[in-house]
């Protein structure tokens, strides 16, 4: 028999661990020594062990290792088991991948700043264009991508079953939301007649008599630097924003890294 700290070393756990597993009842040990109160531990309670271990880093609670192990689950419950886990952790994944993006483009915009150059900055008088648009709640800036790429998908198919062929740029805007965080217009350019079924519309943007534009070259998800150079430049030449910039996208190959993009950003005299 091993004594509790002989098995916590053999097993890669701590005595801390091992006592608490014997008070949830889930590794009790061989034999107690009455009189000193000593727990001792059998080669064959390893194999226990490694599955308790197994078990949790699956992300089982202990509770759930014991019913496992206990067989009071039965195979159809442990595979629903295993398949929830699963979901979870392709969940947490996607999450983490996602956050990583966004700190990629905050080191690139933290990189860059200040040296974009900003003169391919032009301002310019942008006409009325006619679009195909559907429209989605985005929390924030953050959540834009998630929320317009399924509307956009939504938005060509829904063309398509039209019959209406897009007759320039996908055309992308944004409005604060009267409920809090942001209107998220999907469109593109269309010579359809105007119409609105509730949730396709066609609608002329009207134009706007000036407006400070800049091009993207690349993904979406590193805009962030070309709206500062932007921004920057609006304010180092004496004019003052008046509601958000358009996207429209001008290249949009299966390459994003070959993606072209112009802000078209409202303007007037500060």
């Amino acid at each position: 028999m091993f004594t509790i700290g002989d098995f916590a070393r053999l097993g890669r756990v701590s005595v801390r661990m091992l006592r608490h597993y014997d008070a949830t009842g889930l590794l009790r040990p061989a034999r107690v020594d009455p009189a000193t109160g000593y727990r001792f531990y059998t080669a064959a309670q390893l194999a226990r062990l490694n599955r308790v271990i197994a078990l949790k880093d699956l992300g089982f609670t202990l509770q759930q290792v014991g019913e496992i192990l206990d067989e009071k689950v039965t195979a159809g419950e442990l595979r629903a088991m295993l398949r929830l886990r699963q979901a979870e952790l392709e969940t947490a994944m996607a999450e983490s991948a996602a956050r990583l993006g966004q700190v990629e483009a905050r080191l690139r915009s933290i990189e860059s700043e200040g040296r974009m150059s900003t003169n391919d900055v032009v301002i310019k008088s942008l006409p009325s264009v006619r679009v195909a648009e559907l429209t989605g709640v985005a929390a924030d800036f953050h959540a834009v991508g998630s929320t317009i790429a399924p509307l956009y998908a939504e938005l060509f198919e829904r063309l398509e079953a039209a019959g209406i062929t897009p007759s320039g740029p996908g055309v992308a805007r944004y409005e604060v939301a009267p409920g809090g965080g942001l209107l998220v217009h999907a469109g593109v350019q269309v010579s359809a007649p105007v119409r609105d079924d509730g949730t396709l519309r066609v609608l002329d943007l009207p134009p706007v008599d000036s407006a400070a534009t800049i091009v993207h070259r690349g993904p979406m998800s590193a805009l962030l630097p070309t709206v500062q150079t932007l921004g920057r430049w609006i304010d180092a030449h004496g004019y003052r924003s008046t509601g958000y910039a358009r996207e429209v996208n001008l290249e949009c190959p299966p390459d994003q890294d070959d993606w072209v993009t112009e802000l078209q950003e409202p303007v007037v005299p500060a």
